[in-house]
């Protein structure tokens, strides 16, 4: 593998390896929470009613309303 396989698509958020392992990351940990959640919600309707929804609600303003982009082409060249 070489290091372009890396760094091309952190590029193309405008990330560096590490800042795009560490959002990854966020955003794993808080997926594996809300799918506790709508586990706990299957069992038992009354408690984490809105627990999955939200987290997805929020995930996707981090991921896509809020994500900055490199100018067009920046990210290819980046690789």
């Amino acid at each position: 593998m070489t290091r372009w396989s890396f760094t091309r698509h952190p590029a193309s958020v405008n990330e560096t390896y590490l800042e795009h392992m560490a959002t990854a990351g966020s955003f794993g940990w808080r997926l594996l929470g809300a799918s506790l959640a709508c586990f706990a919600h299957a069992v038992l309707p009354f408690a984490f009613e809105k627990t999955g929804s939200t987290a997805i609600r929020e995930l996707h303003e981090r991921m896509v309303t809020k994500r900055v982009r490199p100018p067009a082409g920046e990210a290819q060249r980046a690789g």
